[in-house]
């Protein structure tokens, strides 16, 4: 492989790692690219358990029959977990002549010249590369011809560094989303709690007032205790809504639409204004537009409900030539954006600007005191 070819393939390898900031999508995409970039027939990435073995497994050259004829994922096989230990590299002729070598399935492939590299982040170690049988030209496949080279070594090495920063950046990726969602559920179990609270509140009112009148008012009794049966099932329904739309945000599984629907519909019930929804032909979005759309509609949702005092607030997704657009509408007091800025408020306008920009989109906010307020946002697609 000459210098030119090695870069390129360097810098293929490292731009595909860096196009998801999903965990597993990036360990597939590391063990992929460490196969291709080393010309290998097998690759494989362990990542660790804790206690000296292997939690998860991902092998790229390998077909999923065959994977699931092996069995079940290697936890303490032999020369894979000595680098989890002493995390240095190990290039070998022949894998199996090594004394740490302690065999393999009856299913597993038959394996010669080896090159096994840490992926770690300082002295932790995240994972660990395995290559096995560089590709030789035909009739040569013996071991110590045509093996992996010191040159070899070097750039797995290279891309063991680089996985080590895409990893680590998807997993704080994915720590900020399961703490966005935490907050976000904390937010919807309080509005839920308020609205429970005034419908008890209520119900033990007017329980207490048809007790007060059954003897000398016994038709006023009737109904105090008819309202004490409508009040009991409204209550039923928002403990009801609040165990449904409490379970963990739904974005991946159920989409944009949907997920914002279900939100907007326990606002709806949890607050004195009326919540509105209404989507008008929307395409499929990349996921982290559909993000973005979701955390700002959220934020817009919760500065109109907790400030203006609105009678009615309306979200509506719609689609504009080739973007998308969200609409976030309220009739309430409203306020001066410039005033806002001035006073180093921002009423979250600096987060919901920053989560437009990183998905190229645009934010408009227009309010004036008294006069409401309208959040539009536009990304691509839709």
């Amino acid at each position: 492989m000459g210098p030119r070819s090695g870069l390129a393939a360097v810098s293929a390898a490292l731009l595909a790692m860096n196009r998801t900031l999903q965990v597993r999508d990036v360990l597939q995409t590391i063990v992929a690219s460490a196969r291709e970039l080393l010309d290998a027939r097998y690759a494989a990435l362990g990542i660790p358990d804790g206690n000296g073995g292997f939690a998860q497994f991902f092998v790229a050259g390998v077909s999923d029959r065959q994977w699931k004829a092996i069995g079940p994922l290697p936890r303490q096989h032999g020369i894979l977990a000595a680098m989890l230990h002493d995390g240095n590299p190990v290039r070998l002729a022949d894998v199996r002549l090594d004394p740490r070598f302690e065999g393999w399935p009856s299913a597993h492939p038959e394996m010669s010249d080896f090159l096994g590299m840490p992926i770690a982040d300082g002295v932790e170690i995240l994972g660990a590369l395995f290559l096995a049988n560089k590709r030789c030209p035909s009739g040569r496949r013996k071991p110590g011809v045509c093996a992996f080279t010191a040159e070899d070594e070097e750039l797995l090495s290279l891309l063991a560094e680089h996985a080590a920063i895409a990893l680590t950046n998807a997993r704080l990726y994915e720590r900020s989303r399961e703490l966005t969602i935490a907050d976000e559920r904390a937010r919807l179990a309080h509005e839920l709690h308020d609205a429970v609270s005034q419908k008890l509140f209520s119900l033990r009112l007017t329980a207490q007032a048809a007790a007060a009148l059954v003897e000398r008012d016994p038709a006023r009794a009737r109904n105090e205790l008819r309202q004490v049966t409508a009040l009991a099932a409204e209550a039923a329904d928002e403990l009801r809504a609040a165990v449904i739309e409490l379970r963990p945000a739904a974005l991946d599984e159920d989409g944009l639409v949907a997920t914002l629907r279900a939100q907007i519909q326990v606002l709806d019930r949890a607050h004195p204004a009326r919540v509105t929804f209404d989507c008008r032909d929307l395409r499929a979005l990349p996921a982290a537009h559909e993000e973005a759309l979701l955390r700002v509609s959220q934020e817009a949702l919760h500065n109109a409900l907790r400030h203006a005092a609105p009678r009615h607030v309306e979200v509506t997704l719609f689609r504009r030539g080739l973007d998308a657009v969200l609409r976030v509408t309220d009739d309430g007091s409203g306020f001066d954006p410039s005033a806002v800025r001035t006073a180093g408020r921002h009423l979250g306008l600096v987060s919901m600007r920053d989560r437009a920009a990183a998905v190229s989109g645009n934010l408009i906010v227009e309010s004036a005191p008294g006069k409401g307020t309208v959040i539009e946002m536009e990304v691509p697609g839709g």
